[in-house]
Formats: structure tokens, sequence, C-alpha cells
């Protein structure tokens, strides 16, 4: 498995962040990471990196039901923002409705959706081939 080299997880879970970080830090899965804790804070924060040429994350980790803006809204507002480089985005979340999962199918900018937790066994499934 090839490392990323930025990872960045939106969500509004202090412990989800802290067990996904740390499974990533274990598996020696990235170089850094961005945490964002909701979808608002996130798409301000990577606009501003895209419109100074920072480097912006590999991945993103992204929760649906977030406070202020969420994954869905996210979503709309991110996938309008030209960007050069190719982001994998996964919705990781604790829906299971299929609604849902039906509406992810809609956006060609989901490479999946996860039921979380994430596990260090999904981590290498998902990134074997990155």
């Amino acid at each position: 498995m090839k490392k990323v080299e930025i990872a960045c997880i939106i969500d509004d879970d202090p412990i989800y962040i802290f067990g996904t970080r740390r499974i990533m830090e274990l598996s020696n899965f990235c170089e850094t990471f961005m945490i964002f804790h909701n979808g608002k804070e996130a798409l301000d924060r990577l606009t501003a990196i895209i419109s100074i040429g920072e480097k912006l994350p590999d991945i993103i980790l992204l929760d649906l039901n977030m406070p202020i803006m969420d994954g869905w809204e996210f979503l709309d507002e991110f996938t309008k923002v030209p960007s050069k480089k190719e982001i994998l985005i996964y919705i990781v979340t604790s829906s299971i409705d299929p609604a849902d999962i039906e509406r992810a199918k809609k956006y060609d900018d989901i490479n999946n959706y996860l039921v979380k937790p994430i596990t260090m066994a999904t981590l290498k499934e998902l990134f074997n081939g990155f």
C-alpha cells in the first residue's frame, strides 16, 4: 500500500476522529492529517488552500450528519470548486439508510460509502491499490 501524504477527516465526533486518526497512525497510512469538525469549516479551508496553491489532501473521509454544514451540503459546494488535483472522497457515516446510500451513488466524486467504524482491515482493503 502506497502511503498517503495528507488525509482529511471531516466529522464532528471527537471520539471517531481520535480513533480513526489512531488507526491511520498505527497502520502508517499517511504522513499528516487535516481535521475539520463540520462541512463549512472544511469547505472554507480547502477552498483557501486551492486558491493559494497549497497541498490538498489525497483523501477525504466525510461524515454526513454534522452541524452548521452537513456532508451533503459540503459535497454540493466542494464539487463546484475547480481543482487540478483528484481527491478520493469516502463517505464514512453511521447511516445505513438506503436513501443515503442511493443518494451517494449520484455523486461522481464519491469513491465509496462506508458505515462506521473504520477498522485497520477496512483501510487496507480500500487502499491496497492506492
